[in-house]
This record gives C-alpha cells, sequence and structure tokens, in this order.
C-alpha cells in the first residue's frame, strides 16, 4: 500500500512449480490464503459500508464497496472496542488482514480499526426524502388507517418467485386458510422496480377502475438485502402511492432490523413476510379459539344443570307428595285453614286497636275543636268583664270619698274660712297680696277684701 492509501499490490514472482497431480479444493483455498497473507498482509481500505449482519455471538459481518466493487469483512467482537456504531451506508476507513474464508473459498478483511468517513450518498439521501416526507406528515400515526377486524380478500404485491411470498403463503394457509389471496407480479429490486410496485398498490386501492379485484388489505413484502437491495422501498413515487392509498396497506418488508420509507408510511409495519400473515389472521384465530372456549365452557356448564334437574327430580319423584298426595293434599288444606283463622285474629285484633285508637283521637278533637275553644274563652271574658266592672265601681267609689274629704279640708283650711273668723286681705289694685305695711305705703289704692265684700282706699301716711 503506497502513501496516499492507495492499495499497492506486489510485482509479479516466479510462479511457483506445479504439483504433481490435480489439488484438493481445501489445498487450493489454504495455499490462496497463504499466498494473499504472506504477499498482502495488513491494509487500508476506504468505502461505503453494506449487507452489515450482528450476530449474537458479537461477531459483525458486513460489505465494504465503492462504485464498481465490493469486498467481505469480517469484525470479531474481540476488535470491537472503541468502534462506533455501524450501519448501511457508512463511509468509512478500516484497517485489517486480507485472508480468506477456507471453508466457503471467500476472501475477507479480518478488520482491526474503523474509522468513519461521513454517511454514504445513499444514506444522505434516505435521510433527506424521510425529512421532507415527515414534514408532509406521510408518517404521522394520526393519518393511518386500521386494519379490518377480519379480512377476507388480501392483494399482495411482491415478486412471485421470492421466498417472502412463499413463507406469507405457508403462515397464511395453516392459520387462516378461509383468507383469498390475489398476488400482483412486480419487481422488487432494480431500477424502476419502485414505480412497478406503486402501480400494482394504485391498482389494488382503486380496483373497479383498474379490473383489479377489490381486496380488504394491501400487504407490499419482500424478503430482506443491503440497502441497495431494498432501496426502490426507498422511494417517493412508493411513499405518495402507499399513503394514497384507500385500503389498508402492510409493509413488510425485509428482516426486522431492516427499516424502510414504505414501513414508515405504511399503515401498518410488519418485521417480516410470516409476520404479516400472522397479523391477518391474529384476530380471527383469537376468536375462533374464544368461541370453542365458550362452547365448551357452555356444553360443561349445561350438563351441570341437567344433572341437577335430573337430581332434583328424582328427589322430588321419590318424596310424600307423590307417593301419597291425598295426605299432602289434606296437610296443605289444614294448613289453609291454621292461617286464615289467625290471619282473621290478627285482622280482629288489628281493627280494635284501631278503633280505640280513633275514639281518642276524637276525643283530643273534640276538646281541640274551635267551638269548645271560643265558648272556654267568652266564658273568661266575660268573668274578665265581671271583675272589671266590680273594680272599676270600687276604684270611683273610693276616688269621689278621697275628693270630698280633700275638698272639705281645704275648705277649713282655705280663705273664706278665715274671713268668716273675721280675718281680710289687703292685695294691690293688680290682685297681689300686700304682707306688710312698708308695701302698702309705696301703694296710691289699696284693696281690702272682707267675707262679704271688698273695699278700696287709700293708706295712711
Amino acid at each position: 500500500m503506497n502513501k496516499q492509501g492507495i492499495l499497492a499490490f506486489p510485482q509479479e514472482r516466479a510462479a511457483p512449480p506445479a504439483p504433481k497431480g490435480p489439488l484438493t479444493v481445501s489445498l487450493l483455498n489454504r495455499a490462496v490464503r497463504e499466498c494473499l497473507e504472506g504477499n498482502l498482509g495488513t491494509v487500508w481500505v476506504q468505502g461505503e459500508l453494506s449487507n452489515l449482519r450482528r450476530q449474537p455471538s458479537g461477531h459483525q459481518y458486513f460489505s465494504l464497496k465503492d462504485e464498481t466493487a465490493q469486498v467481505s469483512c469480517v469484525l470479531f467482537r474481540s476488535s470491537t472496542s472503541g468502534i462506533p456504531p455501524l450501519h448501511d451506508g457508512m463511509k468509512v476507513e478500516l484497517f485489517g488482514d486480507i485472508s480468506v474464508y477456507e471453508a466457503r473459498g471467500q476472501y475477507q478483511i479480518v478488520v482491526r480499526r474503523i474509522q468513519p468517513r461521513g454517511a454514504g450518498e445513499l444514506e444522505a439521501r434516505l435521510r433527506a426524502l424521510q425529512e421532507k416526507l415527515r414534514a408532509e406528515g406521510l408518517f404521522d400515526q394520526s393519518r393511518k388507517k386500521p386494519l379490518p377486524p377480519h379480512p377476507v380478500r388480501v392483494g399482495v404485491v411482491t415478486s412471485p418467485t421470492g421466498a417472502a411470498i412463499r413463507d406469507f403463503l405457508h403462515v397464511l394457509r395453516r392459520r387462516a386458510p378461509h383468507i383469498e389471496v390475489f398476488i400482483a407480479p412486480v419487481r422488487v429490486q432494480g431500477r424502476g422496480a419502485a414505480m412497478e410496485i406503486a402501480g400494482a398498490v394504485g391498482r389494488f386501492a382503486d380496483a373497479e377502475n383498474h379490473d383489479f379485484p377489490a381486496v380488504d388489505v394491501i400487504v407490499v413484502t419482500r424478503g430482506g438485502g443491503s440497502l441497495e437491495d431494498l432501496w426502490e422501498f426507498n422511494e417517493e413515487v412508493l411513499a405518495r402511492a402507499m399513503a394514497a392509498s384507500g385500503v389498508p396497506v402492510i409493509s413488510a418488508v425485509g428482516h426486522e432490523t431492516d427499516v424502510t420509507t414504505s414501513d414508515l408510511v405504511a399503515d401498518v409495519r410488519a418485521p417480516t413476510p410470516s409476520a404479516a400473515a400472522e397479523i391477518l389472521s391474529t384476530d380471527r384465530t383469537e376468536t375462533i379459539d374464544r368461541l370453542r372456549s365458550m362452547v365448551r365452557r357452555i356444553g360443561r356448564d349445561a350438563g351441570i344443570h341437567v344433572a341437577q334437574a335430573r337430581s332434583q327430580l328424582e328427589l322430588r319423584a321419590a318424596s310424600g307428595v307423590f307417593r301419597l298426595p291425598l295426605r299432602r293434599i289434606g296437610d296443605w288444606r289444614q294448613l289453609t285453614d291454621d292461617l286464615h283463622a289467625r290471619s282473621s285474629s290478627a285482622v280482629l285484633a288489628r281493627l280494635a286497636l284501631l278503633q280505640e285508637g280513633a275514639g281518642r283521637a276524637k276525643a283530643v278533637l273534640a276538646a281541640r275543636s274551635p267551638s269548645a275553644r271560643l265558648a272556654f274563652w267568652s266564658d273568661r271574658l266575660a268573668a274578665l268583664n265581671r271583675r272589671g266592672g266590680k273594680a272599676a265601681t270600687a276604684c270611683l267609689q273610693q276616688s269621689r270619698l278621697k275628693r270630698e274629704r280633700h275638698s272639705h279640708a281645704l275648705e277649713l283650711l282655705g280663705p273664706r274660712q278665715t274671713l268668716a273668723r273675721g280675718f281680710t286681705i289687703t292685695m294691690d289694685t293688680r290682685g297681689r297680696p300686700l304682707t306688710s305695711a312698708r308695701q302698702a305705703a309705696g301703694e296710691e289704692v289699696i284693696v281690702t277684701v272682707f267675707a262679704d265684700g271688698k273695699i278700696k282706699s287709700a293708706p295712711a301716711v
């Protein structure tokens, strides 16, 4: 390998002497391995990852390719430390040993180191398309249609000779043989395949205008492969045809780890073709199993009820009712008479209690009737009037006597009695009493009042 990182092949050497007799395949592969490992050894190679496969053991297998060629590579688990996550379409530079896997006669690079060089062209195109479709809402769950609960006609768009249709039909015939399958044969790989697949989806979706059978579900499927193999299922024309379909679409492309644009646009994504067949037959299988279980349970319960009814019938047939019917009838008649007597006594006792209660209620109502209350208050009012009249007469009599005593006392103590005994009262002309000679001297005329009259005189100076 030169300084620019380009693989440099050694100069031609003289051919080794031919061995005697033909070589076995194992010897030939071993000789090739020794030649490659001895002459090339370790190399730096750049290219694009494709067909990446991860094994449960932790080893990873992939192809490294450019525009015209590819080489197989293996990355063992012991060499994965410090290696970034790998994915199809990733451009890398890797360092490893040239070797030959003798069991298959396949030359490969045993990788020791990988460093990324950016996303591959296909990966970049894929991301750009998916971002565009996501922005338009084609991946939104809200626009996706639910599958019918019990589909009976299914249209499959796939290669009629591929393993995908064989796996799909095998599972469907085993789980739901009643479902009719209509296959639209198309190419599933190579330039132009996406247009064929999209056309078949559109004809199934608009069956009456394209002379196609009407179906309940459309399945788009193929087996696994590299990013290049599955690229037609990432094309925009197919994504838009699936999104425009009025019939629910299931995408079952590749293996479980393969996720294509058609998976994101489809109404339902199945990880494998077999899983798509299981999805279509799940509901019916569960319904049939549930119905069978219900039938078994109903049969079991019915058997139990019949056995119980038979046992009760046998007990009643062996009882005295059937053996001695007249005796049982007599017993019921006697019981009826007893019940009648007891009920009559109870009714009469109850009636007596009700009558007694009615009498007490009548007495209470009579005592509290308006006429009785009015008579009571009328008598009381008359008594109060009589007591009031007597009290008023006595009070007036006492007031009269008291007034007479007061009048007599006033007569005895009044000025008339005094004048009658010879006394007089001296007043001025305005009728004010004069109580001293000095007051009388200040008046021009004074009035002297006697018991039988008045006289006016001038005061002595």
